[in-house]
């Protein structure tokens, strides 16, 4: 079965930014499009009130993702979209539309006044259990934006990609999460700018404000850790060019910084099964929320 670029509908400013996005994966990925609706069923008494009758279903329902897939179409020639109608609680369908999914593509609402996302319930509770890649795209997220200006500084969706941030932990660094970034850039001729950060052993702590070569010595260790996990990606992918950082502090106030100039920020997620549920881990919830660019969480064992 072929697999596809699924992306989340449900006719928000949000949701449109998804599609566009996962539209264009698409087209680089080389897969068809599949427009997801989920409409979740009202309890009877309200489902006879004038404004949710079957007027109001048949519109978000049949409507919304039809307008959007017409409208693709037009800004995508060649591009097999289609469309999925289901009807349920809409992380649960979602969760079961990313099983044969590629990569589930959903919108976030961005913060106003500032950069980042506002990751709801829903996007929260699919990203915390599938076991496929899902990629959040803000409201206002524009195809310009993934790429460097133009030479008089005006955003262009023709100039190059920006880098492709992933977030590494060289403590236990894992190989979907790194070939999923190195593809990534791969598929938009870009460079990989690889983000480790680190914090001294509790032990350390009260000396390294005054202990420099301490420091020097961590920060060596760290580096070296880093090119040493790189090392045979480097040589699996020698037209990648990569940079490597790493840099003292809190990893995900690193990524949120490099998500400025970058055209996807790829993150991990660790795979979980046990009865008190999912977690997304404390880097990656920081990325969801405060992060410029696109945001892939990659499921990992």
């Amino acid at each position: 079965m072929v697999r596809t670029v699924t992306a989340g509908l449900d006719g928000s400013r949000e949701s449109r930014a998804a599609a566009e996005w996962a539209a264009r994966e698409a087209g680089l990925l080389g897969l068809p499009l599949r427009l997801v609706h989920v409409w979740e069923p009202v309890p009877e008494p309200i489902a006879q009130a004038p404004l949710l009758g079957a007027e109001t279903q048949q519109h978000w329902t049949e409507r919304v993702p039809r307008e959007a897939a017409e409208g693709i179409r037009l800004r995508h020639p060649g591009l097999a979209v289609s469309i999925g109608q289901l009807s349920g609680r809409p992380a649960d369908e979602l969760l079961g539309a990313a099983k044969d999914a590629e990569l589930l593509v959903l919108g976030s609402r961005g913060l106003s006044g500032i950069g980042g996302f506002m990751v709801g319930s829903v996007g929260l509770s699919v990203v915390a259990h599938t076991e496929r890649p899902v990629v959040l795209v803000r409201a206002d997220q524009q195809a310009a934006d993934e790429h460097e200006t133009d030479p008089v500084g005006i955003p262009s969706a023709a100039t190059p990609f920006r880098p492709v941030v992933v977030g590494l932990d060289t403590d236990s660094p894992d190989e979907e999460l790194i070939a999923f970034a190195f593809a990534a850039a791969v598929r938009r001729g870009t460079c990989l700018r690889v983000v480790h950060g680190w914090n001294p052993p509790p032990y350390y702590a009260y000396g390294l404000a005054v202990d420099l070569e301490l420091h020097d010595a961590l920060a060596r260790r760290e580096s070296s850790a880093l090119a040493e996990v790189l090392a045979p990606w480097r040589r699996k992918f020698p037209d990648v060019e990569v940079t490597e950082e790493s840099s003292y502090g809190t990893p995900g106030n690193h990524l949120v910084d490099a998500s400025r100039e970058a055209s996807l920020v790829v993150v991990g997620r660790r795979i979980r099964r046990r009865t008190l549920g999912a977690h997304i881990g404390p880097v990656t919830h920081a990325v969801l929320h405060h992060s410029i660019a696109p945001v892939a969480v990659v499921p990992h064992n």
